[in-house]
Formats: C-alpha cells, sequence, structure tokens
C-alpha cells in the first residue's frame, strides 16, 4: 500500500514539473526576448546621442551609418534593416527635445 501511494505521488510530482516547466520556459523566452529589445532601444538612443555629439547638426547620412556600425560591430543586430525603423523614431525622439 504505501509502495502505491510512494509511486502516485511521485508521478503527480513529474507531472506538475513538466507542466511547470512547458510554462515557464516560453515565458523564459519571451522575457528574454523583451530584455534584449530594451537593450538595443538603449544602445540606439545612445548611439544617435553620440552621433549627433561627434558629427553635429546635419550629415544625417553619416551619422545614421556610424550608429549602424556601431550596432552591427556589437552584434546588436544583423543588418541594418531591422533597426532602420527604430533608428528614425529615436531620431525623431531626440529632435523634440
Amino acid at each position: 500500500m504505501e509502495w502505491s501511494r510512494s509511486l502516485i505521488l511521485d508521478a503527480v510530482l513529474a507531472l506538475l514539473c513538466v507542466a511547470a516547466v512547458s510554462f515557464c520556459v516560453p515565458l523564459l523566452r519571451a522575457k528574454l526576448g523583451e530584455a534584449r529589445f530594451q537593450r538595443l532601444q538603449r544602445w540606439i538612443a545612445t548611439g544617435v546621442e553620440a552621433a549627433e555629439q561627434l558629427f553635429g547638426s546635419g550629415e544625417g547620412a553619416r551619422k545614421k551609418d556610424w550608429v549602424l556600425s556601431l550596432l552591427l560591430d556589437r552584434g546588436l543586430v544583423q543588418s541594418a534593416d531591422e533597426v532602420t525603423a527604430l533608428l528614425e523614431s529615436e531620431v525623431f525622439r531626440l529632435q523634440q527635445k
């Protein structure tokens, strides 16, 4: 009798662990994705402000290329197409200050 309860309890605990892992792993992946996105936004904001400081007003294409190379060199993005919209929105936000 004792052996059956132990076996049933172990099976229930194993099922609970599987359910918890099945729920937590996707949640963790989503959170890490969000963390990466937040990190990328901080790098873009920093890059845009630094480019403005380095190159002054005007020379938008040169500043954009500089920020894109900064992001690519650090492995934050794979291509310029991935971040063009974020970069442009950050430039717009900076101009509104």
